[in-house]
């Protein structure tokens, strides 16, 4: 998020986690599923106490869910502001519905952050200028660059990640490869 913005942008992606319909993953309709188990849903909370605890600003959610979800494995989606690279929710790879607001002040600045990382699976880039996705998709070490879009998949394509987030792809006709034992046979004709 461009260091231009971020209360106003904070306040809109928090306004916007409250829209989420939560519930069970299979229905059509909701939009954030559980967690898959009590193990991760631990996980997870951890992060939480570890982020506020490195000085991230906890700008919403955080809080595991009561009510209909109370059986569930289910938390709130959750939003860190006041956060930096260095800090371990921007760093590590949570696999729960937490979002780190990490400012930046130009191109450069966003590209070096994206990839001073060691993982690489998906990132994405929100922009009304096109030079600017060219060059963060092709600079941006991941082996899924959304634009102005997030979480799209076509299995036909399949998908990769980079660097500690994958080998190679998972997915279409380069998946199914994988599987596949190549022979070479080579006949002398008489």
């Amino acid at each position: 998020m461009q260091r231009s913005i971020p209360d106003e942008f904070v306040r809109r992606l928090v306004d916007f986690s409250k829209t989420l319909r939560l519930g069970n993953g299979l229905d059509p309709d909701v939009q954030l599923g559980p967690l898959i188990s009590g193990k991760q849903l631990d996980k997870v909370m951890n992060y939480v106490k570890i982020g506020e605890k490195e000085g991230a600003q906890l700008a919403g959610g955080g809080q595991r869910l009561g009510g209909d979800h109370a059986k569930g494995y289910f938390i709130e989606p959750t939003v860190f502001s006041q956060v930096n690279n260095s800090m371990t929710i921007a760093r590590e790879e949570i696999f729960g519905p937490v979002v780190s607001v990490i400012p930046f002040d130009g191109i450069d600045d966003a590209l070096k952050m994206a990839n001073d990382t060691p993982y690489g699976l998906g990132s994405a880039v929100w922009t009304e200028n096109l030079s600017t996705a060219l060059r963060m998709t092709d600079g941006i070490k991941a082996g899924t660059v959304w634009v102005n879009c997030y979480g799209l998949l076509d299995p036909s394509i399949g998908f990769a990640g980079y660097k500690m987030s994958g080998y190679g792809n998972k997915g279409g006709p380069q998946h199914v490869d994988g599987f596949l034992y190549q022979k070479v046979v080579y006949i002398k004709k008489r």
